[in-house]
């Protein structure tokens, strides 16, 4: 009989997996995670461009006017081409009806009760004083950023 006995053992787990190299699945994991990271790298740094390349515009077309009411009807054109962007009747607006249109949903709205109102009638103006129209341009600046950013 002892040559018929079996001699039982305890069952044994086999060894764990290395960690390294990973599944294949991981590999897979990794590449759309770096995929997507490098898709909105490159969306941001657009966007980025994009917002600075119209600072420029804004900016090389203000400083070529002459005289600070020129540079109030330049800022006005401006505002008016990025208004076409949010609203195709924008053009045809005057008066308070433009500048409720700018300040409706400006992050800081000023032009109808603040220095903004220096464009009605600021580009017709002989003397312009300098300090209102930098607190203008700073105001339509943004504004004008806010409406040309959007697509």
């Amino acid at each position: 009989m002892a040559a018929d006995t079996l001699v039982l053992r305890d069952i044994h787990q086999p060894a764990a997996p290395p960690l390294w190299p990973p599944a294949p699945g991981w590999w897979l994991l990794l590449v759309i995670g770096l995929a997507v990271v490098a898709v909105l790298w490159w969306w941001r740094a657009r966007q980025r461009r994009r917002r600075e390349q119209l600072l420029v515009l804004f900016d090389a077309s203000v400083d070529a006017a002459p005289t600070p009411s020129a540079q109030v009807a330049v800022i006005s054109e401006l505002l008016r081409r990025a208004a076409r962007r949010h609203d195709p009747r924008a053009d045809r607006l005057d008066g308070d009806a433009w500048l409720a249109l700018l300040d409706a949903g400006a992050r800081r709205p000023g032009f109808v009760t603040g220095p903004g109102r220096l464009l009605l009638d600021g580009g017709y103006r002989r003397d312009v004083d300098p300090v209102d129209v930098e607190a203008m341009r700073v105001l339509a600046r943004a504004r004008f950023l806010e409406w040309m950013a959007r697509r």
